[in-house]
């Protein structure tokens, strides 16, 4: 494949590539096929969809799309026993994982359980003191006073901890990698499940749940009964999806489509008040989802009070969520300073191994545990390689870790732990946790390397640019954005468009904040766009984009529409630039 406007190594270090001339032609034929916009077929084609598909994919439907829950193992012998909970009004708990995908299961089940006029226990674990999943105190104290417990985003692994739940049944309704023996619990729901196929394993664990709550409605329709409207619990789902990074291909994308209609009509009081606190006043999309939301909600289970975003997520009360969400919204100002911290020594620590390796790694004393994956995260995307971070006190370390496409950093986790090197460890492909004794922090990171190389991840340099072609700055319009999302949403496993605008000049150029650029660019026509560059001044970037000289440049990125005191404009989200 040919360098897209002959750009090798842009400022950024990166190859852009263009679409292929199958996929050019594929978006011909579909435009002259369907009368669609020429813009949305070259999207279309890139994701491999046809003339006769066309029309289901720009409309997906939950009902073609939503698999049979009963299709995954266990999922009746769950909804079994969580009806009968449900219809003896026993005690139930929700133990749930700090995250969004934890906060936004439990308020799932809290949600649908006062629709049948019961209230459920919520424990979430604190960061700190407990670490991730079950722990034996926790499960056995809550034993000692419920019927039931329902782990949701984690419990696979907890074979300890489900045991010590003496005098209670526990299901479990999870996602994360299982190992090779299940817990003794009534049953594991989980895609990831050693024995499964595979099919569903780009499920989050609000949708795991989410499952068997349709499964539940159809045994209370089969009974005469009826459940709680399952469609308007679609927006917790959405969220989750998004914030936990999961592929939004298939029955994903349908829910997190329908999702966000739901939260469109600002009904819960929990996202409305975080949406506010936010000051999100434009329609909700994956972006807001991923990037103002879910930091928020998981700014409690980081560096605050664990269970606070889940409260939040399933309160029913609008002046109890508008003060848990001004609560989340100092807490996730405050994660933004420990982070900027730590990762800027993990930064330079990283910096001193070398980024050549398979992983990029750093470990430091009194690291906040929680902002170790939001620093991996930053790692992996600096140098397209698996990052670990881990942050030591006393004679452990707690860390996380983040992987790139096409390399399993769940599983080699897993094989570590198994051969002893990690005290604990577990995850999915994406994303994983681990907890390491401090004299085996070495051999650890070495040996996971080894694993790493073999799948390829010591190979790739810094990663292309792909875009989906080339526009002028009046093409640029809101009409084109609104054509282009209807092929969206867009998000983990389906990029949102990219596009290069070629030989512009700098009209205005200012750092904003620590090391952000905005700008103005224009070509010949008068024509002028606004561009944000978030963490620019991280690399070349910025510093050659403010300092332009009046040279033209050759930008890329993905179009937005900006809503600023209620008025809305075109602007692009500057990922890359290059010299003209």
């Amino acid at each position: 494949m040919s360098d897209f406007l002959g750009i090798s190594a842009s400022l950024t270090g990166r190859r852009w590539l263009g679409p292929s001339i199958e996929v050019n032609r594929a978006g011909e034929a579909l435009a002259q096929q369907t009368n669609l916009p020429p813009a949305l077929c070259q999207v279309l084609a890139r994701r491999g969809v046809t003339a006769q598909e066309s029309a289901s994919f720009l409309e997906p439907k939950l009902a073609d799309l939503l698999p049979d829950p009963r299709g995954i193992k266990d999922m009746e012998p769950a909804a079994e026993r969580f009806l009968q909970a449900v219809r003896a009004k026993q005690k139930i708990a929700v133990f749930a994982d700090y995250d969004v995908d934890g906060g936004s299961s439990a308020a799932l089940l809290i949600t649908w359980l006062r629709g049948m006029g019961l209230a459920a226990t919520l424990y979430v674990p604190d960061r700190i003191d407990e670490g991730y999943g079950p722990n034996a105190p926790a499960m056995a104290a809550l034993a000692k006073d419920h019927d039931l417990i329902l782990c949701v985003d984690c419990g696979t692994l907890s074979h300890e901890p489900i045991a010590a739940a003496k005098g209670a049944d526990v299901i479990v309704l999870d996602h994360h990698l299982g190992g090779e023996t299940l817990p003794s619990a009534v049953a594991v729901v989980n895609p990831n499940r050693q024995d499964e196929s595979g099919e569903l394993a780009h499920l989050c664990a609000a949708s795991v749940v989410f499952l068997m709550l349709v499964e539940a409605n159809r045994r209370l329709r089969d009974a005469g009964a009826q459940g709680p409207d399952l469609m308007a619990l679609l927006d917790l789902v959405a969220l989750a999806t998004v914030a936990d990074v999961a592929p939004l291909i298939g029955v994903n994308r349908a829910l997190v489509r329908q999702g966000l209609r739901v939260m469109a009509r600002r009904e819960r009081p929990g996202v409305v008040a975080l949406a506010d606190v936010s000051r999100m006043d434009a329609m909700p999309n994956s972006y807001h989802l991923g990037f103002l939301l879910g930091p928020r909600v998981n700014a409690g289970g980081r560096i605050g009070q664990a269970d606070l975003g889940a409260r939040l997520l399933a309160t029913d009360d609008p002046h109890e969520a508008a003060a848990m969400a001004a609560r989340l919204d100092q807490l996730n100002t405050e994660r933004r300073d420990i982070e900027a911290s730590v990762r800027a020594a993990a930064m330079e620590q990283a910096e001193e191994r070398g980024f050549d390796a398979p992983l990029v790694w750093a470990a430091g004393e009194g690291w906040h545990p929680g902002v170790v994956g939001i620093v991996a995260s930053r790692l992996k995307e600096t140098t397209n390689r698996p990052a670990i971070v881990i942050g030591l006190d006393g004679d452990e370390g707690k860390g996380s870790g983040r992987s790139i496409s096409g390399v399993d950093l769940g599983a080699s986790i897993q094989k570590l732990t198994a051969e002893g090197l990690l005290l604990k460890g577990g995850g999915h492909k994406m994303a994983a946790g681990l907890t390491v004794a401090r004299d085996q922090l070495e051999p650890a990171m070495e040996r996971l390397c080894e694993l790493l190389a073999k799948q390829g991840a010591g190979d790739a340099g810094p990663a292309d640019l792909k875009l989906d072609g080339m526009l002028m700055p009046q093409a640029a319009t809101p009409e084109l954005i609104n054509d282009i999302d209807k092929a969206g949403p867009f998000g983990a496993g389906a990029p949102a468009p990219r596009f290069a605008f070629p030989e512009v000049e700098i009209r205005f150029a200012k750092r904003v904040g620590e090391s952000h650029l905005k700008l103005t660019f224009g070509d010949t026509s008068g024509t002028r766009l606004d561009a944000i560059a978030f963490g620019a001044y991280d690399t070349a970037l910025g510093t050659r984009l403010e300092n332009h000289g009046g040279s033209r440049f050759h930008l890329a990125g993905r179009l937005e529409i900006n809503s600023w005191g209620g008025r809305q404009s075109v602007q692009l989200r500057l990922e890359d630039a290059a010299e003209a």
